[in-house]
């Protein structure tokens, strides 16, 4: 082969060789950070295209204005069980308490660890609260209309929904960010008048709120942490009040004994 032949293929094969790996590393420095939804009218990034892939798949990029959509989108399981941290901290002091929930379709259930070893228990549907303490046969239960004590309420954590129900000028930041294993969607609120901000982390996984702060100014007074979720189909002994009577009927269930 003539040599001068040879030397402008391999001089070809090498300036290919440079334009493929600059293609590469322009891809990468304006890699901004993406999440992939299920379906929904979010809008589509333009970057995304449509080359063939599943179309039903909604790529978004998370800004103030997209995140409330995003996480709207997120599925999060009717049935799981997760353990929950709460804090409070002031100036020379912090206190803590430990929670466990398990949620079944409407109906949801807190044991709250008190102060004195003690538990609080409290079962939910949404319209009827039953409130007790400790896990005797002889407890006496409180049935109250939920009213105040919503399930959110009775694990003193905010949610999802709250995000959802933010002022969108309110969001001064949104993004991506990782807590431990999980990646979660991050958003921060502006100082209200009396100084106050939260930032909220939302795990793209199950779509569940797995850590919030609330600041005054740049102290952190609140948090609650709960990283971890089994989703579990929990049966309706957790359901069941101490004399026995079983508020969540499975298909077919004979009465459960009361929940040791």
């Amino acid at each position: 082969m003539d040599k001068r032949k040879l030397n402008w293929i391999t001089w070809a094969v090498m300036g290919l060789a440079i334009l493929l790996v600059a293609l590469m590393l322009e891809g990468s420095l304006n890699h901004t950070a993406h999440i992939t939804l299920p379906p929904s009218d979010l809008p589509r990034d333009p970057s995304a295209g449509d080359d063939g892939r599943d179309a039903a798949l909604t790529v978004v990029e998370i800004t103030p204005e997209t995140v409330q959509a995003a996480i709207a989108s997120l599925a999060r399981p009717e049935n799981y069980g997760r353990s929950m941290t709460v804090e409070y901290l002031w100036d020379g002091g912090a206190g803590s308490h430990e929670l466990y929930t398990i949620v079944r379709g409407p109906w949801t259930r807190v044991d709250r660890g008190l102060p004195d070893g003690n538990t609080r228990i409290s079962v939910t549907n949404g319209e009827d609260t039953y409130i007790w303490y400790g896990y005797g046969e002889d407890a006496e239960v409180a049935v109250l209309p939920a009213g105040e004590f919503s399930a959110d309420v009775e694990q003193s954590i905010p949610t999802y929904e709250d995000i959802l129900d933010l002022p969108v000028e309110t969001i001064i930041l949104a993004d991506y960010r990782p807590l431990e294993a999980l990646t979660c969607i991050y958003v921060e609120t502006a100082p209200d008048e009396a100084g106050y901000s939260t930032r909220y982390w939302v795990s793209v996984e199950n779509g569940l709120l797995v850590q919030a702060e609330r600041l005054l100014g740049e102290k952190t007074v609140y948090r609650m942490t709960s990283l971890y979720v089994d989703q579990t189909e929990y049966d309706a002994s957790r359901f069941t009040l101490p004399d026995g009577t079983v508020l969540l009927e499975e298909d077919g269930a004979e009465p459960m004994e009361p929940m040791r």
